[in-house]
């Protein structure tokens, strides 16, 4: 598995400059519609009660990242050094834009659903590249000094990065809100078709991903599918775990589930083909394919636990 993965390593996935154009404006059109539906009185609402709030950001923010981690290292001997960053990269996401439709479909508490989405979106700019630079610092230092490279231009260009995830995300939600306040009815009717219209671009950027690359995925897809299954599964059981030991409501349970499980791997990918932050010339080959199938897998896992918990797992 190991020296499989290792020649992954040296590909580079070919994205044309439209390709690059087409996810950026995803990514912020994504964005801006799941703003549509945030309205400043659910935060005040789900704040009165903040701990459900505060087990999610720690589940999301601090405790995927450092299992993460924990996960590398069980698994160092048989991952590269660019599927363990890419699999660090993940982590340091923030919650992925669908969760809030998943969450609604598996009767959750939608509001915090929400609320975990923004203040970690919001909060991205500074946790993603600082969750990044921290843990794959350990990896690097610790673990595998060969991961450096992948390390080096990340942790020089922070403000690249910041800037990076501020625009395209940052910008779209404050926008997002605003249209959703002074709009309501305008938000209302785009919200709803925007949610689907989400996924199935998130689903048209990854095929566009692999397009001219399909014999490669079908030669490796069976390697990083076994280890993206493992990581989501863990992320999933993360947020479960966390708020079963806080003894969070059901409904907050289910939502944490889905929060800590969903990651916004298109935000990875976004950050991955900017050559200010990611030089072209660095082999980062199982870095995208983790990320990239993370896209697709999350959106699989997701809806299947959400109709199981709607289904099977009662108040």
């Amino acid at each position: 598995m190991y020296e499989d993965l290792l020649q992954l390593d040296t590909i580079r996935i070919n994205f044309s400059a439209g390709g690059m154009h087409i996810i950026n404006l995803v990514l912020a059109f994504v964005m801006f519609g799941v703003a549509l539906g945030i309205q400043p009185s659910m935060f005040k609402e789900v704040l009165k009660k903040p701990k459900s709030v505060i087990v999610g950001l720690v589940s999301q923010l601090i405790a995927l990242p450092a299992l993460t981690f924990l996960l590398i290292v069980a698994f160092n001997q048989y991952i590269t050094p660019m599927v363990a960053m890419g699999m660090i990269l993940v982590a340091a996401c923030p919650g992925g834009n669908i969760s809030n439709f998943m969450s609604q479909l598996s009767k959750a508490n939608t509001e915090l659903s929400v609320t975990l989405t923004a203040i970690t979106t919001l909060v991205s700019p500074i946790f993603t590249p600082a969750n990044f630079a921290i843990w794959g610092g350990l990896y690097v230092n610790f673990v595998n000094p060969e991961a450096g490279s992948a390390l080096r231009e990340l942790h020089i260009d922070i403000y690249q990065m910041f800037e990076t995830v501020f625009i395209l995300l940052g910008v779209p939600l404050v926008l997002g809100i605003l249209v959703s306040h002074y709009l309501p009815k305008v938000a209302q009717k785009l919200k709803k078709p925007m949610q689907y219209f989400s996924i199935l671009f998130f689903i048209m950027m990854v095929v566009l991903a692999f397009g001219n690359n399909v014999d490669l995925f079908l030669k490796y897809i069976g390697f990083i599918f076994i280890l993206v299954l493992i990581h989501n599964g863990l992320a999933l059981s993360t947020g479960f775990g966390m708020a079963t030991i806080f003894k969070l409501p059901f409904a907050d349970r289910r939502t944490l589930t889905i929060e800590t499980g969903i990651q916004n791997s298109g935000l990875g990918l976004v950050l991955l083909f900017n050559p200010k932050i990611f030089p072209p010339d660095l082999a980062i080959g199982g870095m995208l394919f983790i990320t990239a199938w993370w896209g697709i897998w999350h959106i699989i896992s997701g809806l299947s636990v959400s109709l199981i918990f709607s289904r099977w797992y009662k108040d």
